[in-house]
């Protein structure tokens, strides 16, 4: 029977790593998964410089409510980018913000109010209070930093640039899942040999898998919701038309090319899907071969009153794992499913083959003295 001491290092462990998950998910899709935090001091004092939060996505946490403390894209503070700020009033053009330490609030500067589109997540507020985690953001902005680090190294060893950025870290997420896994397999015969008294010591190796596996999802999911998101064009409905395709005369639409592309070496299906009236993209549903580019037309209609505007269009990405029919099915019933079943054949599939060439037993040590390489390796990354 595991021993309390045991329960307790697995669970400790399982914590780091879903800390190192989120850390390294939001790096790659540019929002927080799980975990936010905040770098100024425009929210104390609900959060302190550095100080982390529960990040719940928007898509899942429901209507947005006065009090909300949310993660937007902002288009003017602090130069664009993400900002955590609470939610103070509500308007017919979108939510009023402020930092709780800030004296006015964001619409009193130069940003416009926030709409739906531009809200990522919303900070969990278990009995009213945001639940504040110190220290996270000290973490996660070193992990980010030693991540661009190695970025840079290799690229400049590679003569690629193609490892920077998101794209960069997708690519060597899987690198290092499948270099891992190689070494894993390698010595699955010094496995074989290894025996010990204790059934708990030494690491199962369908963790070691799923741990690979989980990567390989990290980096796919990346690769589908990275280069997706919201875009926001903004127009001017004027009296007379201008040439461009920013101002329009009230009731008229004008129609631009509008540029698809691929990065990747994995074809990818891609959706559009309106946000606000007077903006589309025709077809809404393209197949974007790999490392390719893809000629679509976006259309942009301008309202019947003088003004500006702000139009907003949501592109979401799948690869091309599952059939395209099959892709659109799930797209119908929600945009999430794809991605979920698209990481489950991935995940799934790397899981099983693991598992079927590595076996199921466990990473143990040759003596209760001599720990094995994997272990000596492990004690080297602690």
């Amino acid at each position: 029977m595991m021993t309390l001491r045991r329960g307790v290092e697995l669970g400790l462990e399982a914590a780091m790593a879903l800390f190192l998950v989120a850390m390294v998910a939001g790096q790659l899709l540019g929002q927080p998964v799980l975990l936010g935090y905040v770098t100024t001091g425009s929210m104390q004092p609900t959060l302190d410089p550095g100080d982390g939060f529960v990040a719940v996505p928007a898509a899942v946490a429901g209507p947005i409510e006065e009090g909300d403390v949310v993660t937007f894209r902002a288009e003017e503070l602090h130069g664009g980018g993400l900002t955590t700020h609470r939610v103070v009033d509500e308007t017919e053009r979108g939510y009023v913000t402020r930092g709780d330490n800030n004296p006015f609030t964001d619409q009193d500067g130069d940003e416009p109010p926030v709409t739906d589109a531009q809200i990522v997540a919303v900070a969990w507020q278990p009995g009213g209070a945001v639940l504040s985690i110190p220290g996270v953001g000290l973490l996660v902005t070193g992990t980010q930093d030693a991540i661009a680090g190695v970025q840079q190294r290799l690229a400049v060893l590679t003569g690629s640039r193609s490892l920077l950025g998101t794209q960069g870290i997708a690519y060597l997420l899987v690198a290092l899942s499948l270099g891992a896994y190689v070494a894993d397999v390698a010595l699955s015969d010094d496995r074989k040999r290894q025996r010990t008294r204790s059934r708990e010591t030494g690491t199962d190796v369908r963790l070691v898998v799923a741990v690979f596996a989980a990567a390989v999802v990290l980096a796919a999911t990346a690769a589908m919701v990275a280069p997706a998101g919201s875009t926001e064009f903004g127009i001017v409905s004027a009296e007379s038309d201008a040439p461009g395709s920013r101002v329009i005369e009230t009731g008229t639409s004008e129609s631009v090319p509008y540029l698809l592309q691929n990065g990747g070496f994995v074809p990818v299906v891609t959706y559009f899907e309106p946000v606000t009236d007077g903006v589309d993209v025709r077809p809404r549903e393209t197949r974007i071969p790999g490392r390719s580019t893809v000629n679509a037309t976006l259309v942009l209609t301008a309202p019947p009153e003088t003004g500006y505007y702000r139009q907003y269009l949501v592109e979401h990405r799948y690869l091309l794992i599952l059939p395209q029919p099959a892709i659109r099915a799930l797209y119908g019933v929600h945009p999430w499913l794809p991605i979920a079943a698209i990481d489950g054949v991935l995940g799934g599939s790397f899981y099983l083959l693991g598992t079927t060439l590595a076996g199921t037993g466990r990473v143990r040590t040759r003596s209760r003295e001599a720990p094995s390489r994997f272990d000596r390796f492990l004690s080297r990354l602690r």
